[in-house]
């Protein structure tokens, strides 16, 4: 009996955990689960109104991608600019929706050829990209968060 008594108290005593206050081994555990999430993707994409928030993540991304270009698609409908060279190039438009749904624009991104060519350019795609409409908000673990999204746009005037 006294052998076991012995064993006993030397892996008590040895116990790593023993020795740890509560709240250490909590901070643990609550740095173990942070660093598990994925904080580059979110649980649910920005929805439209024509979007089914109870489809799965994939057909959500779906419609808000084809959404968002049927309305780019028909914010430029009436734009157009006239060119003295030939454009084949592509722009970069960086978006932010914020956590309340609000859409703005970041960044536009554009080659020295296609400023030469249209300076007026990102002026008016500013303007119009600027009065989107609002959406509800990408969702990370239940709670509204902000996501970052660019939008290549290819400028293509050869025939």
């Amino acid at each position: 009996m006294r052998k076991f008594w012995c064993l006993y108290l030397l892996a008590v005593l040895t116990s790593c955990n023993y020795f740890q206050s509560q709240e250490k081994q909590t901070d643990q555990l609550i740095n173990d689960k942070l660093l598990a999430i994925d904080w580059n993707d979110v649980d649910a994409y920005p929805l439209f109104e024509n979007c089914d928030e109870s489809a799965n993540k994939q057909v959500q991304k779906e419609c808000f991608q084809e959404t968002m270009l049927n309305y780019f698609s028909s914010a430029f409908d009436d734009v157009e600019f006239e060119v003295e060279n030939d454009i084949n190039d592509t722009l970069y438009i960086d978006f932010l929706i914020d956590e309340h749904g609000f859409m703005t624009v970041l960044e536009i991104q554009e080659k020295d050829s296609i400023k030469k060519a249209v300076p007026e350019l990102t002026t008016e795609l500013s303007q119009r990209l600027n009065n989107l409409t609002t959406v509800a908000p990408a969702l990370k673990r239940g709670t509204p968060v902000s996501i970052k999204f660019r939008l290549p746009i290819v400028l293509n005037t050869t025939n």
